[in-house]
């Protein structure tokens, strides 16, 4: 049989991209479809506007610092349109990058939806239909909003970078990276941000220890940081008193709910689980985020989709329909940016370059950038003492820049070895540029350095990391 195309790819974020990239480099001749803006959640709505965010942020403690360290600062203001302009260019930008990228590889864009129609066809929004030996589907996930009265009147975090002016007050529900992050941003640029958390802590999955570090630090800054509570009711504020919300807080998040008209704005009157009543400039959902799979005709053809309506795969990213393969998002499996474009590299590979490539997803290192940033790879204290004996090393202190300008922050670093192979089963910091850390202490671990292999490793001083390879006795054992 012949076909228009060796792959069609349908999604334009990291993953994809570079799946089309590397496949066409190969030899392939390769097309890609794109209903929205080419880089995807990472580059427009994600890693890279919400890490300038970041830094952005990061100035208000710094001019702070300054005076403390002998500088004569003037008045400081922050300037958010001047900011989200300079934003705004720079996403263009980017994805013209990604754009010349295709382009030069040999990719066929086409700038709209497309669906499968069969195991080897395409049919794109026109109406028009390609066929494709290969069809790689790589359209990501997106944030929804939880099934709950007037969800609508509260944002996602898509909105939060096409906001036209800051609120002067927010409430954030979440106890995410998302969420988190957010309201660690929010704070920064001068906004009064409120945080509610259904769970009894922060960032659920990360070592406990470490996540509580984080809640202290948010707490010290000035967020107004509210676990195991949730909202009952919301509303404009002249229309109190309406519906109690159906099915009580644990509630999750639900693709209807993700349809409404859009963010409100203006007001909304919260009342919280807690008892507490407030009225915010703005609300912020990141209570979860879900598959892009409605609509693409999956299930039609045969394609098996989990409970939250992610594409299930095997360890080489081809569904139970031979022609059709995922990456990403889409798939559920662990969603960051790096390994759905890894997973884009293993597909090629085993497709296209003849040799079959597993995408292996153990000790991926990650961060959350919140202020102070969370950086992690390997097991978490509390996973790695249900798997076998362990010793835990840590050092909790305050970091010379911060102390001598006369704050309170303190950093943690943390290593979770095994007693019998004396492996480092998990490193954990949270630190001032912990992802950056964190990078290169995955690659040890990665590697399967002993805590021995640690500590045989001179210390550069003064640094924080140095307490890496210092910790000579555990905290505890387990």
């Amino acid at each position: 049989m012949s076909f228009d195309y060796n792959l069609f790819v349908i999604g334009g974020g990291s993953g994809g991209v570079r799946a089309a990239r590397v496949s066409a480099g190969m030899g392939a001749k390769v097309a890609l479809a794109e209903e929205s803006r080419m880089g995807g959640t990472c580059v427009i709505r994600g890693c890279v506007p919400k890490k300038l965010m970041v830094y952005a942020s990061g100035f208000r403690e710094g001019f702070v610092d300054a005076r403390a360290y002998g500088w004569e600062l003037g008045e400081t203001a922050f300037d958010w349109s001047a900011f989200s302009g300079k934003l705004r260019t720079e996403l263009d930008r980017l994805e013209g990058v990604y754009r010349g990228l295709l382009d030069g590889s040999g990719v066929e864009i086409f700038d709209q939806r497309a669906k499968l129609a069969d195991a080897h066809t395409v049919e794109l929004a026109d109406g028009t239909t390609k066929t494709a030996k290969h069809i790689l589907v790589a359209t990501g996930g997106r944030p929804v909003r939880p099934d709950v009265p007037n969800a609508h009147l509260g944002m996602v975090s898509d909105d939060i970078f096409l906001l036209e002016t800051l609120p002067k007050s927010i409430l954030i529900v979440g106890g995410g990276y998302i969420a988190c992050e957010f309201a660690c941003i929010l704070n920064g640029l001068g906004v009064q941000v409120t945080q509610y958390y259904r769970g009894a802590q922060i960032l659920r999955g990360f070592d406990g220890e470490a996540r509580g570090l984080v809640a202290d630090m948010m707490r010290g800054q000035g967020i107004d940081l509210h676990c195991g509570t949730n909202i009952v009711e919301m509303c404009p504020p002249g229309e109190r008193g309406g519906h109690a919300i159906s099915g009580g807080p644990d509630m999750g998040p639900t693709e209807a709910a993700d349809t409404a008209d859009g963010p409100h704005d203006g007001p909304v009157w919260v009342k919280a689980t807690n008892g507490r009543e407030q009225t915010f400039d703005a609300v912020l959902f990141a209570t979860g985020r879900a598959p892009n799979t409605a609509g693409l005709g999956l299930e039609d053809l045969g394609v098996a989709l989990g409970r939250r309506g992610e594409i299930e795969v095997d360890e080489y990213s081809q569904t139970g329909v031979p022609s059709v393969y995922a990456i990403g998002d889409v798939t559920g499996r662990v969603q960051l940016t790096p390994v759905a474009i890894r997973e884009g590299m293993a597909f090629a590979e085993t497709v296209f370059g003849g040799r079959p490539t597993p995408v292996d997803h153990d000790l991926i290192p990650s961060a959350v950038f919140t202020q102070p940033e969370l950086g992690t790879v390997g097991l978490t204290e509390e996973d790695a003492r249900e798997q076998e004996p362990i010793e835990v090393y840590t050092a909790s202190f305050r970091p010379m820049r911060e102390a001598f300008a006369g704050r309170s922050d303190r950093v943690l670093m943390k290593l979770v070895v095994s007693k019998e192979s004396r492996k480092v089963l998990g490193c954990h910091i949270v630190a001032p540029e912990a992802g950056e850390l964190i990078q290169l202490a995955g690659i040890a671990v990665k590697m399967g350095a002993t805590k021995e292999d640690f500590d045989r490793t001179v210390a550069v001083h003064p640094t924080m990391a140095e307490e890496l390879v210092t910790m000579r006795t555990p905290v505890r054992t387990a």
